[in-house]
């Protein structure tokens, strides 16, 4: 049976990774200090099945790494400070924290007695100083030169631990794939995001009041959380992956917010207007990957529709979290 690790493994992408890698025949350890993720009815589900185990540790404790197993045949390490929120109020701890965790699971790795691969999770935030300074072409692919962002800002600092941390995989001697996601969505993601966010505005609204999205002229093309975690186990077996970096989610088709609001509505059964607000500092007017390649080495492309996804997403939410009690990531 062969093993695997998945850090910041309570979380949202973790999560969903561990139990399809269960179901796949996997033994899974879970690895968490809860700062993020939650332990909730999903996640105590997931333990209570044969051969996935909860490791609760800190990352940013290099002598973790001494004291875990070494039979893992796959890493993949999702842990990290991120949210908009936490990086702006905590950018030095986004820089510092994000980097030693990953120190700690390359020396993990490089105990190994035969690791296959580890997936580092970057994130499409990567291509943000470019786009700043010079613009990026839509949807964006791999190859696209990478420039820091203003470092005056706060958020550049999630951007650059994950550029950091992508040149550290490069030159570890440990065999990597480099993810970057945009825009992955789905049940157990946290209230802080705008599908979950929108969906609970709009099942709280009353008759007529409007449904109000900033941003409305924006677009980006979203990922459900199941196409994203196929794309991860992929790449964690396939040779043509070995030593890269693909961009992970959903090329097309872009929908504007304001487009994408209507769909909530319409799932929701709402037919409430949309009010449009101010746009989002810092938000960039249009984001999709170009998945070319990420295809051609996989050969998978996503198969979730955005209506199927946001109509899955709010499933969940309406039947856990609205109107309920129940413990929600943030």
């Amino acid at each position: 049976m062969l093993k695997a690790l998945v850090t910041g493994g309570a979380g949202f992408i973790g999560c969903h990774l561990a139990r399809t890698l269960a179901d796949r025949g996997f033994a899974v350890d879970i690895l968490d200090n809860h700062a993020r993720g939650v332990r909730d009815e999903a996640l105590e589900e997931l333990l209570a099945r044969p051969h996935v185990r909860m490791l609760e540790a800190d990352l940013r404790d290099a002598a973790v790494a001494d004291a875990m197993d070494t039979d893992y045949a796959q890493i993949f390490h999702l842990a990290a400070i991120i949210g908009v929120a936490q990086v702006r109020s905590r950018p030095y701890e986004v820089l510092t924290a994000n980097v030693a965790m990953l120190e700690t699971v390359l020396a993990l790795a490089r105990r190994q007695a035969n690791l296959g691969r580890l997936v580092f999770a970057s994130t499409s935030e990567i291509y943000a100083g470019t786009l700043q300074h010079f613009g990026i072409p839509v949807p964006t692919p791999e190859d696209t030169p990478l420039t820091a962002g203003d470092l005056t800002e706060p958020r550049t600092t999630y951007m650059l631990s994950k550029l950091y941390g992508e040149a550290m995989c490069r030159f570890s001697g440990v065999p990597f794939t480099i993810v970057r996601f945009h825009n992955v969505y789905g049940p157990r993601m946290g209230l802080s995001h705008v599908i979950p966010q929108l969906l609970e505005k709009a099942h709280a609204l009353p008759a007529g009041a409007p449904l109000e999205v900033a941003s409305v002229e924006h677009s980006r093309s979203f990922c459900y959380v199941d196409d994203a975690v196929e794309y991860l186990i992929r790449m964690a077996a396939l040779p043509a992956c070995a030593n890269d970096t693909f961009n992970i989610g959903t090329q097309a088709p872009e929908v504007r917010i304001g487009d994408l609001a209507r769909t909530v509505l319409d799932v929701v059964r709402r037919d409430n207007p949309v009010a449009p607000l101010p746009e989002t500092p810092g938000s960039p007017a249009r984001r999709a990957p170009d998945m070319g390649k990420a295809v051609e080495a996989t050969g998978y492309r996503s198969q979730i529709d955005l209506r199927t996804g946001v109509q899955r997403t709010y499933d969940w939410y309406r039947d856990r979290v609205f109107g309920n009690d129940a413990v929600c990531a943030v």
